[in-house]
């Protein structure tokens, strides 16, 4: 006699196991990545277009056939300029969300404190802006400057006949890890080739801040003697008034130039251009290369962001981390398809040493510290907020995490070492 009882019970253990297989095979076909990107408070004038920059090369992949068989899906948060937000978000897309990579922050200290989840938790965040060194986790890929890809030539640049051979300089920045890490470093260098002392100033002010004006005041006394230049580290919505002030006290570009850190092409859409005009900025890529495959992506920045109805449409601009976001997304995409995986730690093994064509020119992931060898460019702001290549080098520069004029004892190496290590 047949035992129905056992029978019914053995067609339901049977459709669990087939529910739980089609439910597996449904998730193989999407892969989870955060964004983890401030789109309000003081930082969302430069982070928003990198949010926006990531969705639009997720969607490129994802039209192309995904990665790995699976189609990408973002998943945005908005940690809103707030720096402990920024870790609680961090664990909520790593912990809860379940995201195979994270690509997001813009200031240093918003990657300071994501910076123990992502090593507690074995998660894996691509890193977009030009930072201050000093850092070599397993868990984070840098595709931003080094200071030897941004501080250093630009202060070299000022100090040539080429850039005005300028002999004073006023260090001025945001209050934070960036800028007093960055100054640290140009002090350093300024120091080694023979800049007095007394030829360096630095100050800083809060996030956020607003008023300029005593500042302003004391660069223009600093400066009198001639041939002084600002190395900024402003950062987010205080560069507007900085510059404004600094053109209402009559000081122009020519008189003493700034040469900054943390504006680029995005920014230069929320500010009156006019009080711009002739002042520098080091970066790395500017939309106006013109390279074919940076013609590419421009055009399809604008139409991603007039199809999206994104704010400014087709009159959005591309810049230097926006580029780096971009390259972070298709690196990650590539390097999972070389490792045939989704799995932090054979995605990372496999970006090591890879090549990806960037928009710019092509650039490299370098095959042990993380970090990636990129062109250096020296621009000079115009009317319409793009910008004029005055200086560039003429290949690749390999990254230096550790800066020679603070930390010339240390190197980064997470292949023959176990990351940061002393140099015999």
């Amino acid at each position: 006699m047949i035992n129905t009882k056992w029978m019914k019970k053995g067609w339901m253990g049977a459709a669990l196991v087939l529910g739980a297989l089609v439910s597996h095979a449904a998730a193989a076909k999407e892969v989870k990545v955060g964004i983890l990107h401030s789109l309000s408070g003081t930082m969302a004038i430069s982070e928003v277009s990198l949010k926006d920059v990531v969705l639009m090369a997720i969607e490129e992949i994802n039209a192309k056939g995904g990665v790995n068989g699976a189609k990408i899906v973002p998943v945005v948060v908005d940690p809103a300029s707030d720096w402990d937000l920024f870790a609680e978000k961090a664990k909520q897309l790593l912990l809860k969300d379940k995201v195979s990579v994270v690509f997001g922050c813009w200031t240093s200290v918003s990657r300071k404190s994501v910076l123990p989840v992502f090593e507690g938790n074995n998660g894996l965040l691509f890193y977009p802006v030009q930072y201050e060194g000093e850092e070599c986790s397993k868990n984070v890929f840098y595709t931003g400057a080094t200071p030897n890809q941004q501080l250093i030539p630009a202060a070299e640049y000022l100090m040539s006949a080429a850039g005005g051979g300028y002999k004073k300089f006023y260090l001025l920045g945001t209050d934070y890890v960036f800028p007093r890490t960055a100054n640290k470093i140009l002090k350093a260098f300024l120091l080694a080739k023979g800049v007095p002392p007394e030829n360096i100033m630095e100050e800083y002010t809060p996030f956020h801040h607003q008023d300029y004006q005593t500042i302003v005041s004391k660069v223009k006394k600093f400066a009198a003697g001639g041939k002084t230049a600002i190395l900024s580290t402003i950062n987010g919505d205080s560069n507007v008034p900085f510059y404004k002030e600094f053109a209402a006290q009559g000081l122009t570009s020519s008189m003493v130039p700034i040469m900054a850190f943390s504006v680029a092409e995005d920014e230069l859409r929320a500010m009156d251009t006019q009080y711009l005009v002739g002042h520098l900025a080091a970066w790395n890529y500017y939309q106006s290369v013109p390279s074919a495959s940076n013609k590419k992506f421009v055009a399809a920045f604008k139409a991603f962001a007039k199809k999206n109805n994104l704010p400014g449409g087709s009159s959005r601009v591309t810049d230097d981390p926006m580029e780096a976001a971009y390259i972070s997304v298709n690196m990650w995409a590539l390097a999972a398809a070389k490792a045939k995986s989704f799995e932090v730690d054979k995605v990372r093994k496999a970006v090591y040493g890879m090549k990806f064509n960037a928009p710019g020119m092509p650039v490299m992931m370098d095959p042990k510290n993380h970090h990636l060898h990129k062109p250096v460019l020296i621009g000079e702001i115009k009317k319409d907020g793009q910008f004029k290549v005055v200086w560039k080098t003429s290949g690749l520069v390999a990254p230096e995490p550790w800066s020679e004029y603070t930390s010339p004892d240390k190197g980064c190496d997470w292949v023959n070492h176990q990351g940061t290590y002393t140099k015999k």
